[in-house]
């Protein structure tokens, strides 16, 4: 099968990346360290190709009534143009079809931000919604734009060197709000913790814009060191701690979803009727060991799963996310079935680091 590259695939080896299979793209794993990436990014500013993921643009007329149907969470909160909000996309049994980021630009048009693995089945799903809901709707997947993230307590400062004249557009922007300027869209939204802005921009400018944040001192960070800032942020990574077969109200995503209004949504019915057996909590190590996906955590209530698990660089221990049952509480000990040992963890409330100090 040949892998699906991004428009900067040669830039990142001519940066030296280990390249790996992610998904069915080639994407960097790391640039030589991924410990240093780590670093990088909690210290200083890093930068990422995110540009596997999907960017949909739906436009026409009745697209916030559309989209008050298809998003658990409520886009009317969307009133200001380039104001965004996260939310997952549900089946009718309430498991999640993907997590994801919609801005509101204007009446006529919505932009929204699904991941890589499910863009395709995402868009299908929205298509077939429409088909029935609101047929006038143009849904766009918007395969001619490219994507970077720029992370670190000072990307703000090096994103203004690397790119003259978005200073003033961009940095009165607050978290999760976005402004267009040129031809780029920048949103002050990120995946690691940190402050940082994800930029969507025409395909054939993102390696100049790559190599104009790399020349102000923005390192490229690769996915190894992404997924265990995220692990540290307590955010979630689609395939390990939701899927379609987990509610969102199991998967800690329970502030994503707006069961408050009288609107109807697709799986609003499935999560008011059904009872929340599970929750998502916080683990860390007590004893020497890493914790990985897919362990079993024994409680005094039974037993969960770590969904995503990993060595948190900034804590110098280990650390997890796992699902449990409901009864388990913060303070309990557990313990984690790692090789043929029993080892104990104690549950906290994630996330684990912010901007870039341990919470813990």
């Amino acid at each position: 099968m040949t892998l699906k590259q991004t428009p900067l695939n040669a830039a990142h080896r001519a940066m030296g990346a280990k390249m790996v299979d992610f998904g069915g793209w080639d994407m960097p794993l790391h640039y030589g360290s991924q410990l240093d990436e780590h670093h990088q990014v909690r210290r200083d500013a890093g930068m990422f190709d995110v540009s596997h993921m999907r960017v949909v643009d739906m436009r026409g007329e009745g697209v916030r009534d559309f989209l008050r149907y298809l998003l658990a969470n409520n886009v009317d909160k969307l009133q200001s143009s380039g104001k965004a909000l996260y939310s997952c996309l549900l089946r009718p049994d309430g498991g999640v079809i993907d997590d994801l980021i919609v801005y509101f630009m204007n009446e006529m048009w919505f932009r929204i931000v699904v991941n890589a693995g499910t863009a395709d089945k995402d868009i299908a799903w929205m298509i077939e919604q429409a088909n029935v809901r609101a047929p006038q709707l143009q849904i766009t997947s918007r395969n001619d734009l490219a994507m970077i993230a720029v992370q670190g307590p000072n990307a703000a400062a090096k994103l203004w060197l690397a790119l003259p004249g978005s200073q003033k557009l961009a940095e009165g922007l607050k978290p999760f709000n976005a402004v267009e300027w040129n031809s780029m869209f920048i949103a002050r939204t990120g995946y690691t913790g940190e402050d940082g802005f994800e930029i969507i921009l025409p395909a054939t400018a993102a390696p100049s814009v790559w190599q104009s944040l790399n020349d102000a001192g923005v390192k490229p960070i690769g996915l190894g060191a992404r997924d265990t800032l995220r692990l540290e942020a307590g955010m979630n990574l689609y395939g390990h701690d939701m899927d379609e077969t987990i509610n969102p109200l199991e998967a800690g995503l329970a502030w994503t979803v707006d069961l408050v209004s009288e609107r109807d949504f697709i799986g609003k019915a499935a999560l008011v009727t059904k009872p929340r057996t599970r929750k998502l909590v916080g683990l860390v190590l007590q004893d020497r060991g890493v914790l990985r996906d897919h362990q079993v955590v024994h409680s005094s209530h039974g037993d969960g799963e770590i969904t995503s698990g990993s060595f948190s660089p900034t804590l110098n221990q280990s650390i997890a996310l796992a699902r449990m049952p409901s009864a388990v509480q913060v303070g309990d000990i557990v313990q984690v079935a790692i090789r043929d040992k029993m080892l104990a963890a104690k549950v906290v409330k994630y996330p684990f680091v912010r901007n870039g100090k341990g919470l813990i």
